[in-house]
């Protein structure tokens, strides 16, 4: 939730009626001259530790650091650490208890003889891993990381004389560090921001990391997350290798990436680089969750539409809301409070007249008991009221920020408030203690924390006016009504150099908490500030499990690297246009990188437009569908949007979120991937052809796993849709006859009616279905489609798939634990034979539920014949009888490359009663 019209537009309008300025990116100039490594040698740990000396000091940005601490090792096969700090002083870094990593060897341990003159030079100038190579030139001192397969250098920080940026720079808040690159390589991440040209790093643009209370309407732009992370594919003779590189800092950076180059400029913390080696994108994205933390297991619920709007201003309103979805035949199995449940919008209370506690604690029994789930907005700001429990609990045990030793104080939405510091042990005991009382008020299903940037309404360093009340309960809630001045007085609130944040170098400490605030142990803000949504998401999910044991939910806003260990995300506040709905494509996408793959955007838009928004929103809940999370929510001043508000999109929805409620067990099994190895939810198609560089920057569809892709309409009035088709065939989800099959890389113009997304199953793949439901819970005890799909027509032919099954409930998602069971599923098409069979592992859980496939739908048979056997467990199943067998023939969209087509037709098993939970085989003879 956010006030109407965006800050960037308030803060740029405030700068210009002082005077506008020119905010033109001009070339970079050199800042430093680098530095010298005078001593390098083994540490005990197997690395490498060297120190390294300024060449020649300048106080651009400050004075440069003299001294140098450099830290080298490979970690595992697949990763690389470089680390560089001040030899001689402890600087911050991401505290190592909120993001657990190996420490690097303590100041101390740095060479202890090379200041004495005894200095040590290793004469190999290489340290090899298993798959990266670091190589270092000493003076000046720079670093390249290879692949040791083929030698290609992934990263190179040395900087010639006419290179726009510089060698090595260290001050106390100004870091400087380069590499350079390809011309032809495709990056991706730096995120969180809204990139208009789709899913790659766009040279030149402005790339600033820094968690900022910006919509996601502005460009280019600094939002809600941080994430130094990029991954960078390269293609190499037809064959494609990536890699990824983290650099491990909260602090605020620019980056410039200028096609041949990339420049960090950070303004505090230390260089500490990981090299992820790949070389395959799953296998970076495996490596990269594997070191920041796997994704959080999410409940199967979660997976069903979401319906949440700013301004259900009473419990009745709600319940009218979930009664017309039901009336429309749309699925929907979570209703969402944005603040409107609350008294005087505070934290962990209820609004007595519009949600008295007893009929909402009667109206969550009931849609409890249907399956229903219920989730609220929790905003970090926590109101200064004498007569507010969780103030007082707050203020009694010392959990807020301080600034000068007193509690920081600011303006959101319930006036004046006060931060919580989640880097305080004690602030997170208190805030699992507010959340288990508020359960018991309302039994919640899940936390939406918001604003957590942190988002300010006022600057600076503020008082409680006196003589008039703040807010007074007219205008808009996100005016500054606190008597505040400018915090300027030290280097924290303003320091040398200026990130370009919120587009347009505004103070860091504008709209958040001053960056000369402190937290526990005098962190300062201006080093944790990308860290506060992170730490805040860490304390709810400690909270929620606590409360019951279960498999906690949470919608968190700012997220840090690791913030997919914890939580689901969804892109902030958008607008309903047709570029914000392709725009999102590009951000979840992204995000899937990031290691936070239960991802999505506010379907129809956030924020108005201007009317008609019918057409639109058929468009977007046809993406919305296939978002990991999918989710409508707008704004309060916005039109009523649910999707039963039109009847277009009443169909659109039934046919779009039909197949999604179908494809549950699929997206499950995708999370399930997501939390054993970090493959995103939803993918670009690279991922799965990554050796097809004409997809390294296609942002207008999408994978979700590795095999079935969306196609959707992304532009007004349009009914047909260009979808590029990697070579293979592809079978239409929605007719499951209709075929695609291309031998290179096309284009093809493809039907799209008003209420039609194009979604194509690839072949190769067997696809677990159920038969949908208008909730997850009735819809995930239907009986079982397994979907084979086989390259068209092929005589000799192999497909696969996977499906996993849970208690949901459960905190943990893995086998083990009696509460669960897993199947592999497999198929050949070879010798005139066709062999489907299933693999189990701990088939209890399943049995015990009765799940079982009741038909296998084989796709690209280019005859059917005899012979038909069914084996479960082993054993022949005699009595085949009640089994229906129909064919159809496939019918093409348009002509094959060779002009002819093959006939070939697809195959319904009906009449199956196949445990799942126990081992089957079924084999037939092919004919015509």
């Amino acid at each position: 939730m956010k006030f109407f019209f965006s800050s960037s537009f308030l803060l740029v309008f405030t700068i210009c009626i002082i005077g506008c300025v020119n905010l033109v990116y001009t070339a970079p100039t050199k800042i430093g001259n680098g530095y010298s490594l005078i001593a390098i040698e083994e540490s005990p740990d197997g690395g490498l530790i060297g120190y390294l000396k300024v060449k020649k000091k300048n106080n651009i940005y400050g004075p440069d650091i003299p001294n140098l601490q450099l830290y080298v090792k490979h970690e595992t096969d697949n990763r690389l650490r470089i680390h560089i700090t001040d030899a001689d002083k402890q600087r911050w870094e991401v505290p190592y208890n909120l993001l657990p990593r190996e420490s690097p060897p303590s100041l101390k341990q740095t060479i202890g003889k090379s200041r004495k003159g005894q200095f040590s030079l290793l004469s190999n100038q290489e340290y090899s891993g298993n798959e990266l190579m670091f190589s270092y030139t000493s003076n000046p001192f720079s670093f390249s990381v290879k692949r040791k397969s083929n030698g290609q250098t992934l990263f190179n920080s040395s900087s010639a004389d006419s290179d726009p940026y510089s060698n090595l720079v260290f001050k106390d808040q100004y870091l400087e560090i380069s590499t350079k690159l390809p011309k032809d390589a495709s990056l991706y991440g730096l995120g969180e921001n809204t990139q208009p040209h789709g899913i790659k790093i766009y040279p030149n643009d402005p790339y600033t990391l820094y968690t900022t209370d910006q919509s996601s309407i502005n460009l280019n732009m600094d939002l809600y997350g941080s994430h130094p992370m990029y991954m960078d594919m390269r293609n190499v003779n037809g064959e494609a290798y990536a890699h990824a590189v983290l650099l491990m800092n909260s602090n605020g950076m620019d980056v410039f990436y200028r096609g041949d180059s990339l420049t960090y400029k950070v303004i505090g913390g230390v260089l500490d680089f990981y090299f992820f080696s790949g070389p395959t994108p799953l296998a970076v994205v495996d490596q990269y969750t594997q070191f920041i933390g796997r994704p959080a297991p999410m409940p199967y619920w979660s997976f069903g539409f979401h319906q949440c709007r700013w301004g259900y201003h009473n419990l009745s309103v709600i319940e009218d809301v979930i009664a017309n979805y039901k009336k429309a035949k749309i699925p929907l199995d979570v209703i969402w409070n944005d603040d409107d449940h609350m008294d005087g919008k505070k934290d962990f209370t209820l609004h007595p007249v519009n949600y008295p506690g007893p009929k909402l604690r009667a109206f969550l029994e009931k849609i409890h008991a249907e399956g229903m789930h219920y989730i609220v907005i929790n905003d970090p700001g926590i109101g200064v009221n004498k007569s507010y429990g969780t103030y007082q609990r707050g203020l009694a045990n010392d959990v807020f920020i301080k600034y000068e030793g007193k509690p920081f104080l600011a303006q959101v939405w319930p006036g004046a408030v006060h931060f919580p510091d989640f880097l305080n042990p004690k602030t997170v005991e208190w805030w699992g203690d507010e959340i288990r009382r508020f359960h018991e008020l309302a039994p919640i299903d899940g936390l939406w924390i918001d604003m957590n940037e942190v988002s300010n309404f006022c600057n600076g360093l503020c008082t409680i006016p006196e003589g008039r009340i703040c807010p007074n309960g007219t205008g808009p809630g996100w005016i500054c009504c606190l008597d505040c001045k400018n915090v300027t007085k030290t280097k924290w609130d303003d320091p040398p150099y200026k990130i370009n944040a919120s587009g347009i170098q505004a103070p860091i400490g504008y709209k958040t908490i001053a960056t000369s605030a402190t937290h526990y142990n005098g962190v300062r803000e201006y080093d944790a500030h990308s860290l506060y949504g992170f730490s805040e998401t860490i304390a709810t999910h400690k909270g929620l499990q606590a409360i019951e044991g279960k498999r906690p939910f949470i919608l968190t806003r700012a997220t840090f690297v690791g913030s997919g260990h914890y939580a689901a995300h969804w892109t902030g506040d958008n607008k309903g246009t047709w570029e914000d709905l392709k725009y999102s494509i590009s951000t979840v996408l992204n995000f899937g990188i990031f290691g936070v793959p239960m991802v999505g955007s506010d379907i129809c838009g956030f924020y108005p437009a201007a009317p008609p928004l019918e057409e639109l929103c058929n468009r977007w809940i046809q993406v919305g569908a296939f978002y990991p999370f999918s989710r409508d929510h707008a704004n309060y001043y916005s039109p009523r949007q649910e999707l039963y508000q039109w009847k277009s999109v009443t169909k659109s929805s039934r046919n779009a979120l039909g197949m999604r409620y179908k494809l549950l067990p699929y997206l499950y099994t995708l999370s399930y991937e997501a939390h054993k190895t970090g493959a995103p939810i939803v993918r670009p198609l690279f991922f799965t052809f990554p050796n097809i560089p004409e997809l390294y920057e296609l942002s207008t569809q999408f994978l979700v796993g590795s095999n079935v892709m969306v196609s959707p309409v992304l532009e007004k009035a349009k009914t047909k849709v260009s979808a590029l088709f990697p070579p293979g065939t592809w079978y239409s989800l929605f007719d499951m006859t209709q075929v695609i099959v291309t031998k290179e890389p096309h284009y093809r113009s493809l039907d799209a009616p008003l209420h039609v997304v194009n979604v194509h199953l690839y072949q190769n793949t067997i696809l677990p279905m159920q038969r949908g439901g208008m909730l997850t819970k009735e819809a995930r005890m239907t009986p079982f489609t397994i979907v084979v799909a086989f390259p068209l027509g092929a005589s000799e032919g192999v497909a696969k798939g996977n499906l996993f099954l849970d208690d949901d409930e459960l905190p943990e998602m893995k086998l083990g634990n009696g509460k669960s069971t897993y199947m592999d599923f497999h198929a050949t098409t070879s010798n005139g034979t066709v062999k489907i069979w299933s693999e189990v592992q701990e088939s209890k859980y399943a049995l015990d539920k009765g799940w079982y496939i009741e038909k296998v739908t084989v796709l690209g048979l280019n005859g059917i014949g005899g012979a038909f056997d069914i084996l479960v467990d082993g054993s022949k199943v005699e009595d085949i009888s009640k089994l229906e067998f129909e064919t159809e023939e496939h019918k093409f969209i348009d002509k094959l490359e060779d002009g002819g087509h093959k006939k070939s037709m697809m195959l319904d098993i009906k009449g199956l009663e196949l445990p799942i939970g126990k081992n089957f085989a079924m084999s037939w003879k092919m004919g015509i």
